[in-house]
């Protein structure tokens, strides 16, 4: 699972771009007792979503030209510029090169060659959020993506992932980790996207951490929320559901089984 004791080629940062921040403040609000706070006038409306105080997440309102409401995942990288590079010789493509963040950081937006947004962040003062891994934050992301092999090939060279199978009833799951810290500092999976039915395209889906997924299932439909994969147990994993938010952002939750030692 993830912490904050972040290395190169884990995830460090996660924003949501929305077709209404104050409507996606309420309904995280709501779900995970999330607060909005601005990053002030020269952030382009830009801002974090904080529990306690302590920043979990980024958003921002975009407009339908930007593309639709998503999460956006965003690794940890020592050279973004260089990064970016083994990325387009991997056949990977750059929609948002890197650029300085006021001194906080260097970030840029890339797309895998199926398709999959993700992003980087090069830390500068701003070395990631503040809480991951612990109960209302982000704790697993997933890749879902139609060539499992040539989607672990492509992120083994551009941020040094390493994969595993992991065994479990019916199959196996593709365990990712950084090469840094190696399988105990896993951080998400690669998935089939056909196991996905309601997708085409593919994309990375965040996990928060969750006491209870049936009360946030329950939430997320009062408040106008996709419910995508109903609440389900997998032994050895957890409780977990699929949801999406009223403006379409995909998201997962999860209570995690206590780890056995």
């Amino acid at each position: 699972m993830l912490t904050t004791r972040f290395v190169n080629g884990a995830p460090n940062w996660i924003d949501v771009g929305t077709a209404d921040i104050e409507g996606a403040t309420r309904f995280y609000g709501a779900l995970f007792g999330w607060r909005f706070q601005s990053a002030g006038p020269d952030a382009g409306g830009y801002g974090f979503f904080q529990l306690d105080g302590k920043t979990v997440a980024g958003g921002m309102q975009i407009l339908p030209e930007q593309g639709p409401p998503a999460w956006t995942v965003y690794f940890q990288c020592a050279d973004a510029e260089a990064t970016v590079k083994a990325a387009e010789q991997a056949h990977g493509s750059v929609p948002f090169r890197p650029m300085d963040v006021m001194g906080e950081g260097t970030m840029a937006v890339l797309t895998d060659p199926a398709g999959a947004r993700f992003g980087l962040w090069q830390p500068g003062r701003t070395k990631g959020v503040d809480v991951a891994g612990d109960s209302r934050s982000l704790t697993w992301v997933e890749l879902y993506t139609p060539d499992e092999a040539a989607a672990a090939a492509f992120y083994h060279s551009v941020l040094g992932l390493e994969t595993s199978a992991v065994p479990f009833p019916g199959g196996s799951y593709t365990c990712v980790n950084p090469a840094e810290g190696g399988e105990d500092a896993m951080f998400g999976g690669i998935v089939a996207l056909a196991n996905d039915p309601s997708e085409t395209e593919p994309y990375w889906l965040p996990y928060f951490e969750v006491p209870d997924v049936d009360a946030v299932v329950t939430t997320t439909q009062e408040m106008g929320g996709t419910v995508r994969v109903p609440a389900m147990d997998m032994e050895g994993v957890g409780r977990m559901a699929r949801l999406a938010d009223p403006y379409g952002a995909r998201f997962a939750v999860i209570r995690s089984e206590p780890r056995q030692e």
